[in-house]
């Protein structure tokens, strides 16, 4: 394997601001961090909601079929397609399995 050796400057790094506006970062008040950060939980509550709904329309179920192969409660079902709720844990892991592998998912579920 080649060595390569480089030379940092570091005069030169100070004048580098990187990809971020450091003004606009100064000027964002708190109010607006947590304004984006709520924009930012809504959608991928959208996301998680419409995966869960991708993975049980995929399998060709209904909500309350769905439910009662996968032995969660029906309103939990309709809590994460509706985003109300996000899958976590071993309930995400099982939505990962049945959207890769669902004979496999099913038939294990028995």
């Amino acid at each position: 394997m080649k060595t390569v050796r480089v030379t940092i400057d570091p005069a030169a790094l100070s004048e580098a601001h990187g990809r971020i506006d450091p003004t606009r970062v100064d000027a964002t008040t708190e109010e607006e961090i947590a304004l984006h950060q709520a924009a930012d939980e809504a959608e991928a509550m959208l996301d998680a909601a419409k995966f869960a709904r991708r993975v049980r329309r995929r399998l060709g179920l209904s909500q309350t079929e769905f439910s009662q192969r996968i032995d969660v409660p029906l309103d939990t079902i309709r809590n994460w397609e509706q985003g109300k709720r996000r899958p976590t844990g071993a309930a995400k892991a099982l939505l990962k399995v049945l959207d890769k592998a669902p004979e496999a998912a099913l038939a294990a579920l028995g």
